[in-house]
């Protein structure tokens, strides 16, 4: 597994309000959401790199405002034309 080194800011964790170990979490646990959002991670790579099993990551996804599935209208409709 690879290790990467951020310089953040005190200011920054004394406005978390959160320990250095849950500071860092938090902010896997946002890289892997925006990298899902963006299509660069599957949702089970995102668990990975945020350190949380992939069906509480999907549940995660609401507390940033990102859908869980993302099917056009016309996804949609020839999905649901096929059951």
């Amino acid at each position: 597994m690879s290790q990467l080194i951020l310089n953040i800011p005190d200011e920054s964790l004394l406005s978390l309000k959160l320990s250095n170990e849950e500071a860092a979490a938090e902010i896997r646990l946002a890289a892997a959401v925006k990298l899902f959002e963006l299509e660069r991670l599957s949702s089970g790579a995102a668990a990975r790199l945020a350190g949380i099993p992939r069906t509480l990551f999907l549940t995660r996804l609401v507390d940033y405002g990102v859908d869980t599935f993302r099917l056009t209208a016309d996804e949609l409709e020839r999905q649901t034309s096929l059951v």
